[in-house]
């Protein structure tokens, strides 16, 4: 018995958004609908941004990788929340449950800091107008985005691995609709203050290092643009950062409230609702938030219906 309770590892079960075993056929739809909407939104904006040679900048660079991030980080997650709307409870492999926490932590690192090199893009852009060419240069983007991404996987590979170690029972219910990592501490049977300590340390660096030049960025935007004399001039200056700073509201903002409490405070309900905001919502509305607050965008999407319907009449 001990030597099968070694090398059987514990399935998990997925309660889903909801408690109960009953399915929801209209969160079902409503999700299905947001998913469909977020894969449509930020596949067209990375088509859009390749396509058009007008949107060539850094910030639409940066933009591009941002909405790619976004359809893998819903696709990590929402499909598995589909399926437990309907089938409340549905069992998940060891493997698939961890699988699933590494990407989702990677793609969530890696957008931060998508964001953090997007404010520090704004910066330039407001700060050292005339210099922006010279600082953004094509080699200097393409290192943000490489770094973003490996530094990303580090640290989510050192979370999985930590995590992965603990002991859990053979069944264990997960109250989430994927295997997050506040959740599967709170199921563990062995000591988790090791993994805990190092996992609040190390999440303290990836998110508040982020967090923190995004900060220093629209400090050195504000001090800049309250030097401005001009109404029109700030109004220009603070456009420009309006749609990024939206967004890192939202994004920042729920991942603090869900990851930065103690464990005494953890609620379940209230992580699935506030996961619901970064993992679904936010990923969702960026391609939308950017176009709307973007007229390069909007000039871009003209273009390409024009283009679209030339092509039809011919």
């Amino acid at each position: 018995m001990a030597l099968a309770n070694l090398t059987t590892h514990p399935q998990f079960l997925l309660l889903g958004l909801m408690d109960g075993t009953n399915a929801h056929p209209l969160l079902f739809l409503l999700f299905l609908s947001i998913y469909l909407l977020n894969a449509l939104g930020n596949l067209s904006m990375v088509v859009l941004l390749r396509s058009d040679r007008a949107l060539c900048s850094p910030m639409y660079y940066f933009l591009g990788h941002l909405s790619l991030v976004d359809i893998c980080f819903s696709t990590v997650t929402v499909p598995r929340l589909l399926v437990s709307l309907l089938h409340p409870g549905e069992a998940v492999s060891f493997e698939a449950c961890f699988a699933q926490m590494y990407f989702f932590v990677a793609l969530g690192i890696t957008e931060s800091y998508l964001l953090a090199a997007m404010s520090y893009d704004r910066a330039v852009a407001v700060c050292r107008p005339l210099h922006y060419g010279a600082v953004m240069t094509p080699r200097r983007c393409a290192v943000l985005v490489v770094a973003s991404w490996v530094v990303a996987h580090l640290h989510s590979l050192l979370h999985t691995l930590l995590i992965s170690a603990l002991s859990y029972p053979l069944s264990a219910p997960v109250r989430h609709f994927f295997c997050d990592m506040t959740v599967m501490l709170s199921l563990a049977t062995s000591d988790t203050s090791t993994a805990e300590t190092a996992i609040f340390s190390e999440g303290l660096t990836v998110v508040l290092t982020p967090l923190l030049l995004v900060s220093l960025s629209y400090a050195h935007i504000l001090v800049v643009v309250l030097r401005v004399k001009s109404t029109g001039g700030r109004r220009r200056a603070f456009s420009t950062c309006g749609a990024h700073l939206v967004v890192v509201s939202l994004f920042f903002g729920s991942v603090v409230s869900v990851y930065f409490r103690p464990s005494f405070a953890y609620s379940a309900r209230y992580d699935r609702l506030a996961s619901v905001v970064y993992a679904v919502v936010t990923p969702t509305l960026n391609p939308f938030i950017y176009s709307l607050r973007s007229k390069e965008v909007k000039g871009a999407l003209k273009r390409g219906f024009r283009w679209r319907a030339s092509s039809q009449d011919e």
